[in-house]
């Protein structure tokens, strides 16, 4: 009888524990405008700098060009200090402030490449990204929406 009253007491106890637990949108937490992408990279760990090195010279000025157009309002590179083989240890990431600005506008993007090629060239990107297959594997690419919780 014990045993079952203590069972009862218990899932009783988890019911009522997880009752709270539910979570509610724009009461407990509300999503954000906009979206990180987010590139998960593995990185051979005695490549990481030469890979950081390549970004600079090619990631950064079209980020730039992004950035001036409104596109995108923040990136990051970020390097996760230790290994382990077949997980990411280099992320790249850009916030898109609108989902809106993902709607295809052609005039808008064919200005983007063309200010992009003329501050980093379709050449000089190919030649810059040369010999990263051999040091360089992409694990994830995705859309990761900014929770604020509430307090």
């Amino acid at each position: 009888m014990k045993t079952m009253i203590l069972g009862a007491a218990g899932a009783l106890a988890a019911a009522c524990a997880y009752a709270h637990c539910v979570a509610e949108p724009y009461t407990d937490y509300a999503p954000q405008k906009g979206y990180w992408t987010i590139n998960a990279v593995e990185v051979d760990p005695n490549h990481v700098d030469d890979y950081l090195t390549g970004l600079r010279s090619s990631q950064v000025s079209a980020f730039e060009v992004l950035k001036r157009r409104g596109l995108i309002d923040d990136y990051k590179f970020m390097v996760r200090t230790g290994y382990t083989k077949g997980a990411p240890n280099v992320l790249i990431m850009t916030h898109v402030p609108s989902s809106a600005l993902d709607d295809p506008d052609q005039a808008r993007d064919q200005a983007v490449e063309k200010e992009i090629y003329a501050a980093f060239s379709k050449q000089k990107g190919d030649e810059a990204v040369r010999g990263y297959e051999k040091y360089r594997t992409f694990i994830d690419t995705g859309n990761w929406q900014t929770m604020t919780m509430s307090k």
